[in-house]
């Protein structure tokens, strides 16, 4: 299996006020953990950076001249009360696009079997005419349409195991039946949407957690629910919003999955992406603030599309 990992230095660009858990060491901690020896065979590379008027694929007119207006000339600028874009923020936004866009074309063209992309904003939270949630752009929602419109993916699926729902994910394809949206997540929590009952039209399945459940809770749920409608759609291709804020040291979640957790969501979706669609995933990064906990989840995310099998430190 040959896995492609995509960053870029201009992640660390996006700055967030002090204390903020949002911030460039989330990066350096990914970057440190996969310096390891055991991920030596990652096919490595610098992301590409686009022009950000790709983001009008999901986002609406306007949208972007509303991120240049609110973005200072130098320092940080607030767009609410959790969400903040600074002087580099635009550069960090075309790299993460970017990584993601880069890793579908080599995972499409054969380049490599799967790959994981570390970036920052996350973008999950990100509506149509709305950033919100830390999250400026909607990064994956963007690969996604680039699936179909570049590459002619007809079945496109997103799973999202981020401890908080996608709302914006969501928001983007609620009427699509061409792009399948999963969510696991904490429930109730921010942003407060991801109920069963929010179907779209049938393409979206998300399967609430309870605040203090672990990863038993979160195995059945997949495989009563998340699995088997996943199979039934039969995607083209897998796109895999990874957060690792539901592991059980993260500040802003009271989930308790360990690293074994995140390796095995990524083994199943492995064994789809195997039945189904060539082995084509790829994995883009959302939340995730304890350091160290985010570090251990990407590590047996990545390790299991890597080498198909995980083995805890």
């Amino acid at each position: 299996m040959t896995t492609l990992l995509v960053s870029h230095p201009q992640g660390l660009q996006h700055l967030t006020p002090p204390g903020h858990v949002e911030r460039p060491e989330r990066l350096l901690a990914i970057e440190d953990r996969l310096s390891q020896s055991k991920f030596d065979k990652l096919m490595r590379q610098n992301a590409q950076t686009v022009d950000l008027v790709i983001a009008e694929l999901v986002h609406s007119d306007g949208y972007l001249k509303r991120l240049r207006d609110a973005r200072p000339m130098e320092g940080i600028g607030i767009i609410d009360g959790d969400t903040y874009i600074s002087a580099g923020s635009y550069d960090a936004i075309a790299s993460s696009i970017g990584a993601g866009l880069q890793a579908l074309d080599a995972v499409i063209l054969g380049q490599a079997d799967n790959a994981f992309c570390a970036i920052r904003p996350p973008g999950h939270h990100a509506e149509i005419d709305k950033p919100m949630g830390f999250c400026l752009v909607n990064n994956i929602a963007i690969v996604a349409r680039e699936a179909q419109r570049k590459h002619g993916a007809e079945r496109v699926a997103i799973v999202d195991f981020d401890v908080h729902h996608g709302n914006g994910t969501q928001d983007i394809f609620y009427n699509d039946p061409s792009v399948f949206y999963t969510s696991s997540h904490e429930m109730p929590l921010f942003p407060g949407t991801g109920a069963l009952n929010e179907t779209g039209v049938g393409n979206i399945f998300n399967a609430p957690l309870r605040a203090d459940s672990d990863g038993a809770a979160m195995r059945e749920v997949y495989k009563d629910r998340i699995l088997p409608a996943l199979n039934n759609f039969a995607p083209d291709i897998i796109l895999i919003s990874a957060g690792f804020d539901a592991e059980q040291r993260d500040p802003l979640s009271s989930l308790n999955w360990v690293p074994s957790d995140f390796a095995w969501i990524t083994g199943k979706l492995m064994d789809l992406a195997d039945k189904h669609c060539g082995n084509r995933i790829v994995s883009l990064l959302e939340g995730g603030y304890d350091l160290g906990g985010l570090a251990d989840g990407v590590a047996a995310h990545v390790a299991m599309l890597q080498d198909g099998a995980f083995e805890s430190a």
